[in-house]
């Protein structure tokens, strides 16, 4: 079924819309005691396109996850309601709940008279603490991924008048699904990986090519990434839940880590030795009476041995490792209270990242993820007459374009404590999350008035400058 921009705005599931409710207690040294957090999400008319009704409520489950908080209680419900049905969109429930957790930080610190960076740093966890929901995280630097953010941005720098900082944070684990890659070493030196899912932009198949071609030590492009049909291709979960590097990714560097095996037994068969006779020195492997040889000579040996080409499969699902990957973001913006008119002009984003396996494809989901994000916070508005979407086109529904994106700062830290193969971590889902938040906060830094519903148009500052 092919459907036009007007079919796919007013009939296909959106994200849902929520209504937020927070209520925090905080004692008199500023340390947060208790969050109550019921959320109530929009989920249309029927339970259709809702490829698991759980996934959105993820995201308040992980309602203020980095904060200290001896006592937590969350509240989701999924409700029917008159409209188009509703379902995931990338990182479900999770910017509807940060919007509303990391403004209310703001307000709270705004209530107390205390910077609202010194109130995140009183009350963020440290590493070996719990968080609120009793979960035992590894290598916690959600401090020092928001200090890097305000130092890049320059927090603490004079700004001239109705210019506003604000700053929010998020944290998000890799995920994890069952994930299958057959290799094949070829006769004529080629690396076929057989995998059961396609790229459908996180660049994974390039990741996979990287990790064979590493382990393999051929070049990359000598490795070919195959995806066929659910008959002949290896299982797979499928992409989401940022988790393609540490699914697949792992499923095809054990695949090679144990076909790698494989050939240098095969290749001591075929030399006339024993395996452990084989051994590696400088990058070349050699064996008694014979010259040091490439890995590259290894698997022709191999394959020599076994009468053609040889072939391994491997079924990987990996645990729900006790790791996750922090982000903090910093929105300098400027407001004119005449009008209400709104500019971002800077956007910092710093991430906890681990070792990047592909940096253009990590910046790339980098900047597609702060975007997504702008555009929630600024002009995505899904309005609804009479439960249908009134928004049936591209002119009516604002997307961001380049006019409207601020210069971008990414900055990465990376600790080599992941997951993934080479330690990575998690990206995909996590830098559209904290924006919203960063913004908003950032508006009231800049005019002080605080807006809390989405999306931040110019309307609605004008509106409460002058209810102001």
């Amino acid at each position: 079924m092919v459907l036009d921009y007007a079919e796919e705005l007013t009939a296909i599931s959106h994200r849902h819309p929520a209504v937020i409710t927070l209520r925090t207690g905080v004692d008199g040294d500023g340390k947060l005691c208790a969050m109550q957090v019921r959320a109530v999400f929009s989920g249309g008319g029927y339970a259709a396109l809702k490829a698991n009704a759980e996934v959105t409520v993820q995201g308040p489950r992980r309602a203020a996850s980095y904060y200290r908080i001896p006592a937590i209680q969350v509240e989701t419900l999924c409700v029917y309601t008159n409209q188009v049905p509703c379902t995931q969109t990338r990182t479900p429930g999770s910017p509807q709940t940060t919007f509303a957790v990391e403004s209310h930080m703001d307000i709270i610190a705004r209530e107390l008279g205390t910077d609202p960076v010194a109130f995140r740093m009183k009350n963020l966890i440290d590493d070996g603490e719990a968080t609120p929901f009793g979960q035992k995280l590894k290598g916690i630097v959600v401090k020092e991924t928001l200090e890097k953010a305000l130092d890049t941005a320059g927090w603490k720098k004079p700004k001239a008048k109705n210019i506003g900082r604000g700053v929010a944070v998020y944290e998000r684990p890799s995920g994890a699904g069952k994930s299958g890659a057959a290799i094949t070493i070829e006769s004529d030196g080629d690396v076929n990986v057989h995998l059961g899912v396609p790229d459908v932009g996180p660049g994974i198949h390039t990741v996979v090519q990287q990790i064979v071609s590493e382990v393999l030590d051929v070049p990359m492009e000598r490795v070919k990434i195959r995806v066929e049909n659910t008959d002949s291709s290896p299982f797979d979960s499928g992409t989401g839940g940022s988790k393609s590097t540490n699914s697949v990714g792992t499923a095809a560097y054990q695949a090679v880590s144990e076909i790698k095996e494989k050939i240098i037994t095969m290749a001591a068969a075929r030399l006339g030795c024993k395996r452990e006779e084989l051994q590696i020195l400088n990058g070349r492997y050699a064996a008694p009476e014979h010259k040091p040889m490439l890995f590259a000579d290894l698997m022709r040996l191999a394959v020599e041995q076994n009468h053609g080409a040889i072939t391994h499969l491997s079924i990987y699902e990996p645990s729900r490792a006790a790791i996750t990957s922090f982000a903090a973001q910093v929105a300098e913006v400027e407001v004119d209270p005449g009008t209400g008119q709104l500019k971002v002009k800077k956007l910092t984003t710093v991430h906890d990242s681990g070792t990047v396996l592909n940096h253009l494809s990590y910046q790339g989901q980098v900047d597609g993820g702060v975007v997504t994000g702008l555009g929630f916070a600024l002009m995505e508005d899904n309005s609804l007459v009479d439960g249908k979407m009134a928004t049936a086109n591209l002119g009516e529904f604002k997307m961001a374009t380049c006019a409207d994106v601020p210069k971008l700062t990414t900055v990465l830290m990376q600790d080599a404590t992941g997951p993934t193969p080479y330690q990575g971590k998690a990206i995909a889902e996590i830098p559209n999350v904290p924006t919203a938040a960063a913004i908003a906060n950032a508006i009231e830094d800049a005019v002080g008035v605080r807006l809390f519903d989405l999306p931040l148009t110019s309307e609605k500052i004008y509106g409460a400058l002058h209810k102001k």
